[in-house]
């Protein structure tokens, strides 16, 4: 059996990470999202993903099992425009509030932990420089998600906000929560 694992990704991991996007948009979010949203991310999500990778704000994690890589996720300060209030203002911990912008685990290797290794890897830099609280956006009909944060321990903050993804109003929710992810089970 291969052991999984987290480590922050290299610029050779960006194909793969695009792949993982593709693939669990294609099999989890199209009805979200719409075709247009779809082919625009087909069109250069490698290199925005070896961009993001080389960002020097951002951490992007990627979960293996074996010489596989299974999910990612991307993790870094909370933009001011993210953490604040509807109103526009800042909480007054802004500046220690880190932003989870992504977790996907690629649906073959779901229920295996990799999404809570990637929670936990990510925190944990986020900790280390400096953040005492996390934010992350989540589609408000994403029940899977909104699930696996509420088990992490993060809620709605009451904020929400509606994206147009060329076809489609995505409404999303705002999840906060502490840093400290204990993984249970292994």
């Amino acid at each position: 059996m291969s052991t999984p694992s987290v480590r922050a990704a290299v610029a050779t991991d960006a194909p793969e990470i695009a792949r993982i996007q593709r693939t669990t948009w294609r099999t989890a979010f199209a009805d979200l999202l719409g075709e247009q949203a779809l082919a625009e991310l087909d069109a250069n999500a490698e290199e925005q993903w070896a961009a993001a990778i080389e960002h020097p704000a951002t951490t992007v994690h990627v979960a293996t099992e074996g010489e596989f890589t299974v999910g990612f996720c991307v993790a870094g300060p909370a933009p001011d425009e993210e953490v604040a209030y509807a109103s526009g203002e800042l909480p007054e911990d802004a500046a220690r509030t880190g932003l989870i912008a992504t977790i996907l685990v690629e649906p073959r290797w779901g229920r295996r932990g990799h999404g809570g290794r990637l929670l936990a890897s990510a925190a944990a830099g986020l900790r280390r420089n400096g953040a005492e609280r996390g934010i992350s956006w989540v589609a408000e009909s994403d029940s899977a998600s909104l699930g696996f944060f509420r088990r992490a321990g993060w809620s709605p903050d009451g904020t929400v906000r509606t994206l147009d993804t060329g076809q489609r109003r995505l409404r999303e929710v705002r999840l906060t929560g502490q840093l400290e992810i204990e993984l249970v089970g292994g």
